[in-house]
């Protein structure tokens, strides 16, 4: 949710600032309502605070005129403990001034710790959780009986050293008193030299440079300066210069962490001249497809993942699949089941990931758990997995974030390669992963025997038309411009969907709820009868989602479906495939996508309801890629 970012270089300049305010600017999807910074000088610490979007704060900092600086963070804030406002917006400070701190995440317990320093004399001005963290940081830091780490940190000596490595030796004393989760980031104006920084179940990397350093909640905070970067570890700690990287574990052994390539350019990061991050990320989609499908065979021409440490007997002996996703990395999985138990002939289940470790689920040895997330961050799929593998199943991570927490912490990853998703909304997260599910399937019933080679070499062929097929769907995109600009009053919108259709239907009725504010629900066509039709009235508008003519069994039932609400009064818009005539009687308005397998369908037929949804947000006036009261990530239960 919240963005975090830091820099440091050997001098003092205006960079620091320039870098961290653009970094931050960078991670604006993520969601926010106020930001900050804290700029670190010998002897000297500038704290400057805004409520509302990065621009407030820029002409803070103007207003400000705080000077150069050695080192920088600065934090964007999404609201959990305390209201919007310019004392609860990050860094928080020591009373002194001295030390400043941002943090992304929760402090479970920070109302008892509150209370304590209450008692020994601490006075707070803001109601967050972090204020908390900053007092027993700067009271660790000046505490005699704690002993400092006694390691080099970068080319820091004298008195600069010394309080570089107590402030270093006070984070893991701190954290080890804190429950729940964070990245904390840490500058202090008695060593300006140095971040500290904490990481326990919320993202952290580190991007190296020549003669600076940078730190963030997601690479694209420094992908404009440097593709080269460190993933940092669970409970691990880091003191970062302008030339090093100093990393120790809960215990304070130095251990070295994993280096790693940003595959994706700034360029990828900017709307490059769309007039929306999403609508250049729905023409994304056949890039982000191609990509994520490319290169999936070895050498002797067998499928393969990007990770894999799960020895093939194990999968061989696989009883049960279990899905687990949010939002619409739920629905992605939606879409994998009915093609993993087409290929594979083994049960799937497709659980939503926040529910999934309180209804005490039926999870063993035999169980492959698939987490789907899109930053891998997401916190609620990071506590399923824990507790997926704790009862002895293997993870297979499907994300599009090299280095993050669930790929780190699952047996097998798959990545998708969709580039940076600026947009809180998800579209060609969404694509990228469903193609991602089918690679795995269809590696599954490799390793299991379930299709012989030529037979997923035909699936893999037709899967590689889609990409081209997804760009003519898109080069049709006017008709359904034109058809959501005549809906800019609708208050609600029923989606209905049949097999793999339905999924999609309620992946579009995600799309409508989150960037148009409009009700929207996504119904199985063969619920219409069992409650839903008594929701459709004269003008109600119905998006239904037609299988192809190819299943008769299947197409004739939606046809019905249509019929039905359109004898009561409906708007029906359809989404059919190229030829399918049957339909045309019964529409009001067509959306038309090429051929494709059954399976394959919902990657041609949800791209029309991303841009229908994109162009009704616009038609309302309405802020299409930060929608009220959405982060792009959530990472915090």
């Amino acid at each position: 949710m919240c963005g975090i970012a830091g820099h440091i270089g050997h001098e003092e300049s205006g960079r620091s600032q320039e870098v961290v305010l653009n970094g931050l600017a960078r991670l604006e999807y993520r969601g926010y309502d106020s930001a900050g910074v804290a700029l670190a000088s010998p002897g000297k610490l500038d704290i400057i605070r805004e409520v509302g979007k990065l621009a407030n704060l820029r002409d803070a900092i103007n207003e400000a005129t705080p000077g150069p600086a050695l080192a920088a963070i600065g934090h964007t804030r999404w609201a959990t403990h305390g209201r919007p406002s310019v004392a609860n917006a990050h860094p928080h400070a020591t009373e002194d001034g001295r030390l400043a701190l941002v943090h992304n995440g929760i402090i479970e317990n920070a109302g008892a710790l509150r209370a304590r320093l209450r008692q020994e004399g601490h006075h707070f001005s803001s109601d967050t959780d972090t204020e908390v963290v900053v007092h027993l940081l700067g009271r660790a830091a000046a505490d005699p009986a704690i002993t400092p780490w006694d390691g080099p940190i970068g080319a820091l000596e004298g008195e600069a050293l010394a309080n570089a490595q107590k402030l270093f030796a006070a984070m893991r004393h701190v954290a080890a008193t804190l429950h729940g989760t964070f990245t904390l980031l840490a500058v202090s104006a008695d060593a300006p030299g140095v971040i500290i920084a904490a990481r326990r179940s919320s993202p952290l990397v580190i991007g190296l440079g020549e003669g600076e350093n940078f730190l963030g909640s997601d690479a694209l905070a420094f992908v404009e300066h440097t593709s080269d970067a460190l993933e940092i570890g669970q409970d691990h700690f880091v003191a970062v210069t302008a030339d090093s990287v100093t990393v120790v574990d809960e215990d304070g052994a130095e251990v070295t962490p994993k280096r790693f390539t940003v595959e994706y350019s700034s360029e990828r990061a900017t709307k490059d001249g769309w007039s929306t991050f999403m609508e250049k990320e729905i023409h994304e989609q056949p890039r982000g497809v191609a990509d994520t499908i490319a290169q999936r065979l070895d050498a002797h021409g067998m499928l393969s993942l990007d990770e894999v440490r799960i020895p093939e007997h194990v999968l061989r002996s696989i009883d049960k699949v279990i899905i687990i996703g949010c939002g619409t990395a739920s629905y992605a999985g939606q879409v994998a089941r009915y093609a993993i138990e087409h290929w594979c002939r083994i049960p799937v289940e497709v659980e939503l990931a926040h529910e999934f470790r309180y209804r005490d689920p039926v999870v063993t040895e035999k169980t492959l758990v698939v987490a789907i997330s899109q930053s891998g961050e997401t916190m609620d799929t990071i506590m399923a997995i824990r507790h997926a593998r704790e009862q002895g199943a293997k993870v297979v991570a499907i994300v599009n974030t090299p280095g993050s927490t669930i790929s780190r912490e699952s047996d097998a990853v798959l990545l998708t390669h969709a580039g940076p998703e600026i947009a809180v909304a998800s579209t060609k997260a969404f694509t990228s992963q469903v193609a991602a599910t089918f690679i795995l399937g269809l590696y599954l019933a490799q390793v299991r025997g379930n299709k012989y080679a030529d037979e997923i070499a035909d699936y893999l062929d037709k899967l590689g038309e889609i990409p081209g097929k997804i760009a003519q769907v898109l080069e049709r995109g006017d008709a359904v411009r034109e058809a959501a600009r005549t809906m800019a009053d609708t208050t609600s919108v029923i989606y209905l969907g049949r097999h793999v259709g339905y999924p999609v239907a309620m992946e579009g009725a995600l799309k409508l709820k989150e960037i148009c504010y409009i009700h929207a629900e996504g119904f199985a066509a063969g619920e219409l009868k069992h409650g839903p039709i008594a929701l459709v009235d004269e003008g109600q508008p119905v998006i239904i989602v037609v299988p192809t003519p190819r299943r008769p069994e299947l197409h004739a039932k939606v046809i019905s479906n249509i019929q039905e609400v359109r004898a009561r009064g409906a708007h029906t818009i359809v989404v059919a495939e190229d030829g399918d005539t049957a339909v045309d009687q019964h529409a009001e308005v067509v959306f038309r996508v090429p051929a494709a397998p059954t399976l394959y369908a919902p990657l041609l037929a949800v791209v029309p309801l991303q841009l229908f949804a994109c162009e009704l947000a616009s038609a309302k006036g309405l802020d299409v890629d930060q929608p009220r009261n959405l982060a792009k990530s959530v990472t915090v239960e």
